[in-house]
Formats: structure tokens, C-alpha cells, sequence
């Protein structure tokens, strides 16, 4: 979105960014989310000093009484997607995290309920990482040759 206010905190900052964040108004979390960035390692503009990883978790967040939001964007890396929770400032972030590890794999630490929440618990795998093995359940299409 053009305009918009974009943070790139490191990992270890990540916590205390949203903790500011929220004491500056902004208590609404409207979203949570993962991207895969496989393959296109330049598709982004990050600011100098940022360096660019495979995954990225993405949280929106509002502020009402100044009607502004801000975007804070993080970079995981692959050989260690694992990031601090912020269940604990944000609960109704909870089942994006879930839902974000799930799909992506991206684990938060120190988060209530690690467990999936899409996926059936023998799922192996995480569907949305752009290296995963797609329709591992074969469908047989009606008038399609087999």
C-alpha cells in the first residue's frame, strides 16, 4: 500500500517492536500471515541493511484513534523458521500463528498452542511452501482418462 508505514525489525527485536507498537495504539491486529519467497530471492523491496530470506511472516496492525495502520515485515530464514510469538500482546493473533506454522512452517516460540490448525494432525509436510509436493491425495476427475 502505498503510504503505509513498513517496519523490518530483526528477529530478536520483532517482540519489542509489536510491544511499542501497541502501547502507541495500535491493539488491533488485522492480520498474520507467511510468504514463500523460493525462487524469486529479489522480488521485494527491503530497506538497506535487510537482508532478504526465504520466508517472511507479515503482520498488519491498527490503530482507531489515529486511524493509521502500520505493516511490520520479518525475515525468517529457512534453515531456522522459528520466531517469537505475540500471542501474549495480540490473543486474537493466535490462530494466524497456527495457521501460519501449518502452511508454512514457520514455528512460533513460546506460542500456547502449537498444534495445526488446517491440516489433519498426520499431515506431513506444509502445503503452501512453494517446494512442497502438491496433490500427495490422488483425484480422478469425471471423463478424465486415467
Amino acid at each position: 500500500m502505498r503510504g503505509q508505514v513498513v517496519l523490518h525489525p530483526d528477529r530478536d527485536g520483532y517482540v519489542a517492536v509489536v510491544e511499542r507498537l501497541r502501547s502507541a495504539g495500535y491493539w488491533m491486529c488485522v492480520d498474520l500471515c507467511g510468504v514463500d519467497y523460493l525462487g524469486h530471492p529479489a522480488g521485494r523491496w527491503l530497506p538497506d541493511g535487510v537482508t532478504a530470506e526465504r520466508f517472511e511472516v507479515v503482520l498488519n496492525l491498527l490503530n482507531h484513534t489515529e486511524h493509521t495502520r502500520i505493516r511490520v515485515r520479518l525475515q525468517v530464514p529457512a534453515d531456522d523458521p522459528v520466531v517469537p510469538t505475540i500471542s501474549h500482546l495480540h490473543p486474537g493473533v493466535s490462530n494466524h500463528e497456527r495457521e501460519t506454522f501449518d502452511l508454512f512452517g514457520i514455528a512460533f516460540d513460546g506460542h500456547p498452542d502449537p498444534s495445526r490448525i488446517l491440516m489433519p494432525p498426520g499431515w506431513v509436510g506444509h502445503p503452501l511452501r512453494k517446494d512442497d509436493a502438491p496433490a500427495r491425495i490422488p483425484v480422478q476427475f469425471k471423463g478424465a482418462a486415467s
